[in-house]
């Protein structure tokens, strides 16, 4: 799972442009949004639509897990080890 966690690191900072940021910044457990990385809603919906792409998964809109889903790497990369 380090290397998917790898991967995702990368396709953050990829997707959403992140000039300042390395793959290598990006902790683990640390949230993407608000505090943290500081990814906004803007920012889910791309990197939502990525992932959906990338891993072949279904992220529904509104769903209330996706919260919970997107908090860290580790969530993220838990969610898409369930989904393949």
């Amino acid at each position: 799972m380090s290397s998917l966690k790898e991967e995702l690191k990368t396709l953050i900072v990829d997707v959403l442009d992140l000039e300042d940021v390395e793959p290598a910044d990006i902790v683990d457990d640390e949230p993407l949004f608000v505090e943290g990385l500081g990814l906004d809603s803007i920012d889910a919906l791309e990197l939502g639509l990525a992932l959906k792409k990338r891993y072949n998964i279904k992220i529904e809109a509104n769903a209330e897990d996706n919260k919970q889903h997107f908090a860290s790497i580790n969530s993220l990369a838990a969610f898409i080890e369930a989904n393949k």
